[in-house]
């Protein structure tokens, strides 16, 4: 099908994001048992919820050695940088299929991590990431437009998806071209995936999509709230990195839905940054009382396209058909 499925034996070449807090082991280990690449969201190395969650992952899959070797994990670059105690455990206790590093230069752990005989992963958000994700050893790079939800980058310093898929495919094509590239950033279904084939790509990674499955570990009420809105109601800020108090470089931003708090602070980022208290106790009380108008939902422009609360294997199902009919589509 592609060089990415092959890699990796998958039934459709479809990777999902490890987003933090949210791509637990019951997700992860779903999506690798339907035939995808399944990544546990190690995100900001929190080492008791990566261990609870990849060895979670791990059991799911300990009767199923195909899906094993489809699982894998994802970490925040410039955390690891502060403290790589979970990428340290991971790397002692399992044999992960693949590693994906992103946010900030990917280097200082990339031996290590081809050494372990894991599959390296390198996510990017502009051309000059490009030559330092090669350089690391990336086998695979995705390349993220600024339509991705969660965090991203800053929609100056980032890319639209379509265009950067294309440029990234040409660079590798020349320089690289034994390197995978998976799209993402506004894909959410089989189309999509289509669609980033046809512009070079070897398959695409999801987040938005999956995180509006049952074995995500999001609140569903967030993710009833989420099938209820729709692109436009979604935006790229600090806002929300402000009011949680996460201290992120400043070459990348968070795209959530534009809920009623987010709205009160959005023109007004630089007083929310200077005197965050009352933002942030709002905030906390939202969270506490799982008041979505308070508390973020982090998802992308891709959220008109989600309309209801599968589990994962029935999802992929539905992708892997809508992506054969989009790549069979005649000419009009």
């Amino acid at each position: 099908m592609t060089r990415f499925a092959d890699h990796f034996d998958l039934k459709i070449p479809l990777a999902l994001a490890p987003m933090a807090l949210a791509s637990g082991g019951a997700l992860a280990s779903a999506c690798a048992r339907a035939g995808t690449l399944g990544l546990v969201g190690g995100g900001y190395g929190d080492l008791e919820w990566t261990s609870r969650e990849y060895d979670m992952a791990a059991d799911a899959l300990k009767d199923d050695p195909a899906a094993m070797k489809r699982l894998g994990c994802g970490f925040i670059s410039w955390k690891l940088a502060e403290n790589s105690d979970a990428l340290d455990w991971l790397m002692d206790n399992h044999r992960p299929a693949a590693i994906m590093l992103s946010f900030d230069d990917p280097r200082p752990f990339s031996e290590r991590i081809i050494r372990s005989g894991a599959t390296l992963i390198c996510q990017i958000h502009s051309l000059k990431d490009l030559p330092v994700a090669v350089e690391a050893g990336a086998k695979i790079i995705v390349a993220q437009g600024t339509e991705a939800g969660g965090h991203g980058a800053t929609q100056d310093r980032g890319r639209g998806t379509f265009s950067f898929i294309s440029e990234t495919a040409d660079w590798l094509a020349a320089h690289a071209p034994e390197t995978h590239l998976l799209g993402a950033g506004g894909i959410a279904d089989g189309r999509g995936l289509a669609a980033a084939m046809v512009l070079g790509a070897d398959g695409a990674m999801m987040g938005s999509r999956f995180w509006a499955t049952s074995e995500c570990l999001a609140n569903p009420k967030a993710k009833k709230v989420a099938t209820q809105t729709d692109g436009d109601n979604t935006a790229r800020s600090s806002v929300f990195d402000i009011l949680r108090r996460k201290n992120w470089p400043e070459s990348f931003d968070f795209r959530a839905i534009r809920n009623d708090l987010y709205r009160q602070w959005e023109d007004r980022i630089d007083v929310l940054r200077n005197d965050p208290e009352e933002g942030r106790a709002a905030y906390d009380d939202g969270v506490r009382q799982a008041d979505f108008d308070r508390a973020h939902i982090g998802i992308g422009e891709s959220a008109g396209m989600i309309s209801n609360v599968p589990d994962a294997a029935t999802l992929i199902a539905d992708i892997e058909s809508e992506m054969k009919s989009a790549l069979m589509r005649p000419n009009p």
